[in-house]
């Protein structure tokens, strides 16, 4: 079973993608906040990280800084509405493996999510 952390300030968009991902069969933690995050991936390190860019105490880019720095292996997927084009060259110079904005589409999003899972790279 995959585990992947969901790492968002938006209370909906927790519970919406952590009932999403637990019906698809994976092990999912939450976060609230980038700090909260790192406490999770340093005691429990996932396969993948969703992550938000814009929230309080540590922000994404940050987050996805540290989670490359401590274990490259893990799997980082922007999941922001930020949708400027220095944002989604930012979010993949700091390491992210995939950047998608908000709005976006189930389906489309497991899909991207089993692919990065599945791939040696």
């Amino acid at each position: 079973m995959n585990k992947i952390l969901i790492v968002d300030d938006e209370p909906n968009i927790l519970l919406s993608l952590e009932y999403l991902f637990k019906k698809e069969g994976f092990k999912v933690y939450i976060a609230r906040d980038g700090e909260e995050a790192i406490g999770i991936i340093d005691a429990d390190p996932p396969e993948l990280v969703i992550l938000d860019i814009m929230m309080p105490k540590v922000d994404g880019y940050e987050v996805c800084k540290y989670i490359k720095e401590k274990n490259e292996a893990v799997k980082v997927v922007f999941l922001t509405a930020k949708s400027k084009i220095q944002d989604i060259e930012k979010g993949l110079e700091t390491g992210a493996d995939l950047y998608l904005t908000k709005p976006f589409g189930n389906k489309d999003l497991i899909s991207k999510v089993r692919n990065l899972l599945t791939d040696p790279s």
